[in-house]
């Protein structure tokens, strides 16, 4: 059973999705991804999007690390049903109600999305979701995000590297087994000045 790692909700089982559909991230993946993310201090007070939420594992992981908001978007109704549950139960433990879970499709939700600049995005879309699709999509996202925004993308192994959209700049990749993480920031910089962004210095 998936759970909370960390944070004000750690330690807190998630309610899983009852569906094949969906690939939930695995703790091991997950703390790799939030110790990476807690080594560029882009949690704490983050404008959180989770897209493709499913059970809503790594919107909600941010939220109990200090996140300020998480949005967490599914369209599927086995999803909102574990996702509703784990909202309020994350909710409970932060003491605010800093999560909330949208029942919409990604496409429909970015085209009206009217609230604040993400400064963080997770996107774990399901296998059936091709190359042009996820390009799509994160066309889509790039006018919502902060200046100096962070995005994660979390695909099968086997699946080729994001297309990125203009001026971002993807930052590490990672394998894990059968799900690779993919890294990107959405800042220009210069290297010779900043020392690459805020993977700088990592391994």
């Amino acid at each position: 059973m998936s759970r909370i790692i960390a944070g004000a909700a750690g330690g807190h089982p998630l309610t899983s999705v009852a569906t094949d559909a969906t690939r939930p991230t695995t703790d091991r993946v997950k703390e790799a991804l939030f110790s990476r993310l807690e080594s560029w201090d882009v949690l704490k007070d983050a404008v959180v999007l989770d897209l493709f939420a499913g059970s809503g594992a790594l919107g909600l992981e941010a939220v109990s690390r200090g996140a300020a908001s998480a949005r967490l978007v599914d369209q599927a109704e086995a999803a909102q049903t574990a996702l509703r549950k784990n909202v309020t139960m994350v909710n409970k433990a932060v003491g605010r109600n800093a999560a909330a879970a949208v029942r919409s499709s990604t496409s429909s939700y970015l085209a009206t999305y009217r609230g604040e600049l993400v400064t963080l995005a997770f996107l774990d879309p399901p296998y059936p979701l091709g190359e042009e699709e996820l390009a799509k999509v994160l066309e889509a996202l790039a006018p919502h995000l902060h200046e100096d925004a962070v995005i994660v993308v979390e695909r099968g192994s086997r699946s080729p590297a994001p297309g990125w959209p203009e001026g971002w700049h993807q930052l590490r990749e990672r394998r894990y087994g059968e799900s690779t993480l993919w890294f990107a920031e959405t800042l220009e910089f210069d290297a010779d000045e900043d020392g690459g962004g805020v993977g700088a210095g990592e391994a």
